[in-house]
């Protein structure tokens, strides 16, 4: 055991997985460092792209309580790693008891002759500039022609502990290597919008809506499967087994006698009809990500092909998928898992066959259905198998299930994941939840997509909900995570569920074509593109590590801050949680940590109204109503 401790490093996994990082973005390592004793510890951390020969170095600071935090700031993807170092400071150790003798009128001489001893170990171990002052110091050190003053302060000089920072003494600790993975920006960030190109008439339709999806500020458009749709057991409107003529079937029931996971349902057009539509997205500044459902229609070409692939039941008839009492007649699951590690092996190949062929045709994102259903192992191979060859791919796993599960997705290698904010709702589990996001060790490794609905999920108080409900939870998932997403529809209040007692919509476009009015005077779209422009304009947003929670008394009143990284943007959102009742309150700001003046007046200037009012003091009174249920201010000294 070394003399130094050192543990307690942080981002780090359970299991010795990357820890997630993005390119370009600041990232605070922390450690805890100590030793016996009183003497003082020099801790730095270091850290390279992997496979780097050279170590890049960045000093860490105590923070108190033994902990120490440092940056760094990735400039490439890809993987890398970082060490933590620790050492006796020893020149650390003497400034400081050198200090506080002489303060306290003690004679110093035998502890300036100690100093002047430390330097001379370290002159030859530093060069240039370094060396000159540190020879200039021992002399100082040793001059009793000087003042003790002079003598002290010479030794005290903040340029000789820059010199001797990065040199570390003979009892120097090291942490183990601890892997990160390096994102591009837009697996840590974004603004998701789902659509069903079907409800257009196809992709080429689609691609006409993509202007109006850009224009409200959304940074990625979401598809549904767009493979071709079995005809076996297929699926009618609301979910029913007597599909009509012209019902569609769900995307999901992926294949037909037109193909498989690598072709287009032809009435949704042709691949050059899929590369307009990937132009014009482009064009109009958004990315496309596509679903990625490894599970196939009784059609699919691969019941016939390779019929080992699927489970089978003992009549010899191929088992459909269930989640009781839910029954999916037209889907197989595939056997992920068999026996036979040959079989296995060409499987797996297979379905990272699908991925390789769709970045092929421009995707780097893709939306995992139901990963949590597959082995872990699968994921543990596919997804760094992928980065390998194109880093700058971004996986979002699609997984509403136990905590662990949905943690041990994301510890292995999925860039962002669905989470529980849908039905989160009540302000005391809205707040503890995102903390445990933004603060828990997920934090480290767990990157949050807060979906506000889905084709599958119509939850809390949108069910039969009015615009500023559907307002109010838009605001807190824009707002509270960096990374959000809606389904199409939301933005025309599209509210009314299967039933009273289930979730799910009635008339889901999972099982129809929508054919909507997007003229609706009560459409939200424009407030939709209002908040998606504050996000953009304010970097405190694009963080979810800033979030704090302000005080109030009013329990269905939410108040919570950001501050952006290097200070210079403040956020205050408060959000009015009941769907039914005007609320008001004076809150508690920390001005401390807002960065903002006690004792001078400052502006908040009210993003979503335009109204900019002066505010005196950490007590500013606040009123919401429900159809306009919150605040985005933006705080100026």
């Amino acid at each position: 055991m070394d003399r130094i401790v050192i543990e307690d490093v942080r981002p780090r996994t359970p299991g010795g997985y990357p820890a997630k990082a993005t390119v370009q973005r600041p990232l605070r390592i922390s450690a805890v460092a100590y030793r016996e004793g009183h003497d003082v510890l020099a801790v730095r951390l270091r850290w390279r792209p992997k496979g780097d020969k050279k170590w890049r170095a960045a000093a860490m600071e105590s923070v108190g309580n033994d902990r120490w935090e440092g940056e760094i700031e990735p400039d490439a993807l890809g993987p890398a790693e970082f060490v933590v170092e620790a050492w006796t400071d020893e020149l650390g150790t003497w400034r400081r008891d050198v200090a506080v003798k002489h303060e306290a009128g003690q004679d110093v001489d035998v502890e300036l002759e100690e100093g002047a001893r430390l330097l001379e170990s370290a002159v030859r171990r530093v060069a240039g500039d370094d060396r000159k002052l540190l020879k200039v110091t021992i002399e100082h050190l040793r001059d009793e022609s000087l003042r003790p003053e002079s003598r002290v302060a010479a030794g005290l000089d903040p340029g000789v502990a820059s010199a001797m920072r990065d040199l570390p003494s003979h009892d120097a600790a090291r942490s183990t290597a601890y892997p990160l993975w390096i994102d591009r920006e837009r697996a840590a960030v974004g603004a998701w919008y789902e659509l069903f190109p079907r409800s257009y008439g196809g992709l080429r339709g689609a691609a006409e809506r993509l202007h109006a999806v850009a224009d409200m500020g959304f940074d990625v458009v979401y598809l549904p499967p767009v493979h071709p749709v079995g005809t076996t057991a297929r699926k009618g409107r609301d979910n029913t087994l007597d599909a009509g003529p012209d019902d569609p079937g769900s995307p999901w029931a992926i294949g037909s006698s037109a193909g498989g996971h690598t072709a287009i349902e032809p009435s949704l057009g042709t691949f050059d009809d899929f590369a307009l539509f990937m132009a014009e997205a482009e064009r109009v500044g958004l990315e496309v990500a596509l679903d990625y459902a490894l599970q196939c229609s009784p059609d699919h070409p691969w019941v016939t092909e390779h019929p080992e692939w699927f489970h089978h039941r003992p009549d010899g008839s191929i088992k459909y998928a269930e989640n009781p009492p839910k029954k999916y007649q037209d889907i197989y699951p595939l056997n992920l898992w068999p026996a036979d590690v040959d079989v296995r092996r060409q499987l797996w190949q297979a379905c990272k066959d699908i991925v390789d062929f769709w970045i092929g045709r421009g995707i780097r994102i893709f939306r995992v259905d139901n990963p949590h259903t597959k082995p872990f192992p699968l994921w543990e191979w596919m997804i760094p198998a992928i980065h390998a060859d194109h880093p700058d791919v971004v996986f979002l796993s699609e997984a509403f299930t136990r905590p662990p599960l949905m943690a041990k997705l994301a510890e292995i290698g999925f860039s962002q994941s669905y989470t529980y904010f849908t039905w989160r709702t009540h302000k005391q589990e809205l707040r503890e939840y995102v903390e445990e996001l933004a603060y828990g060790p997920l934090a480290d490794y767990m990157r949050p997509n807060f979906w506000a609905n889905t084709p599958d999920i119509l939850s809390g108080p949108l069910r039969h909900g009015h615009p500023g409900v559907f307002k109010q939870r838009f605001v807190l998932a824009a707002t509270l995570s960096p990374s959000y997403g809606v389904y199409s529809g939301y933005e025309l209040i599209e509210n009314e569920p299967a039933s009273e007692f289930n979730e799910e919509y009635r008339r889901s476009e999972k099982y129809e074509v929508k054919h909507r009015d997007w003229s609706s005077p009560e459409s939200i779209a424009p407030f939709i593109a209002q908040v998606n422009d504050v996000r953009r304009r304010h970097p405190a947003f694009s963080e979810l590590s800033n979030v704090a929670f302000e005080h109030s008394n009013n329990d269905q009143l939410l108040a919570y801050s950001k501050v952006s990284h290097d200070g210079g943007d403040v956020v205050l959102v408060v959000v009015n949680l009941d769907p039914f009742t005007t609320h008001d309150d004076t809150l508690w700001l920390d001005l401390g940590r807002l960065g903002l003046p006690w004792d001078v007046p400052y502006e908040a200037h009210d993003e979503l109204t335009g109204e900019t009012y002066v505010w005196h003091g950490a007590e500013p009174y606040v009123r919401l109503s429900p159809d306009n249920p919150a605040h985005i201010f933006d705080l100026r000294p």
